[in-house]
């Protein structure tokens, strides 16, 4: 899918959670990013490989298994590229039963970090600025990524935000009340026209969101003052 001028973000979807990885580079250039590489790793490799393409981070949103699923693979693959995720989540890479893997009966391990980033901190990656937002609620440390200086701004959100939905919060570490508070403190402040690349589903808008999304959006019992 393209959003602006140059921008590429290829969606790759592995099952068995279908959850979205992605490749996000700009045409014309080598350098690229990988994002939340989860099991379905031979389709991620061959389309870096197709387009010609050298990655030069591994984004991790949150620390649960189906994001990080394709992490030890990816560094086998492009071993330059450092592996990057916020600093309350890093410890899910190394530990099956919070990460989630354990309890399905396939514990994954991932290695450890390259890099931890914190709310409020500016990634320069691959041609791209990135604003890091923490927003827990669905794991201890999710964070997104905002590229506010494209046109339309993009945002990176793992399970944060959905298309008409939010991440579930039922898991250990979770909670609704601070995902959702999140979510309206530091995503709904985004121009409308900002395109979310979620963590699963298709992609949407802020501007959608805002006004739609049934558990964060205006009309919501959250929005109107209640717990959501």
């Amino acid at each position: 899918m393209k959003s602006g001028t140059n921008l590429r973000i290829e969606t790759i979807v592995s099952e068995l959670f279908s959850q979205n990885a992605y490749v996000v580079w700009r045409e014309g250039t080598a350098s690229a990013l990988i994002v939340d590489p989860g099991f379905d790793t031979d389709a991620i490799v061959s389309l870096v490989n197709h387009h010609h393409l050298d990655p030069l981070a591994i984004l991790n949103t949150h620390g649960h298994a189906d994001h990080i699923a394709g992490n030890a693979r990816m560094k086998q693959a492009f071993p330059a590229a450092p592996l990057v995720i916020g600093r309350g989540d890093a410890p899910l890479l190394t530990d099956p039963q919070a990460n989630l893997s354990a309890p399905f009966g396939m514990p994954i391990t991932s290695p450890a970090a390259d890099r931890l980033v914190d709310e409020g901190e500016r990634l320069e990656l691959a041609g791209f600025s990135f604003l890091v937002r923490e927003i827990p609620g669905h794991s201890p440390g999710s964070v997104v990524f905002i590229a506010d200086n494209e046109t339309p701004p993009f945002v990176l959100s793992g399970d944060v935000l959905f298309s008409g939905s939010v991440g579930r919060t039922d898991f250990p570490g979770g909670s609704m009340k601070t995902l959702f508070q999140g979510i309206r403190d530091k995503l709904f402040l985004l121009p409308d026209a900002a395109v979310i690349y979620s963590g699963h589903g298709p992609t949407t808008t802020i501007g959608k969101e805002k006004r739609d999304n049934p558990y964060v959006g205006r009309d919501s019992d959250f929005a109107l003052g209640g717990e959501g």
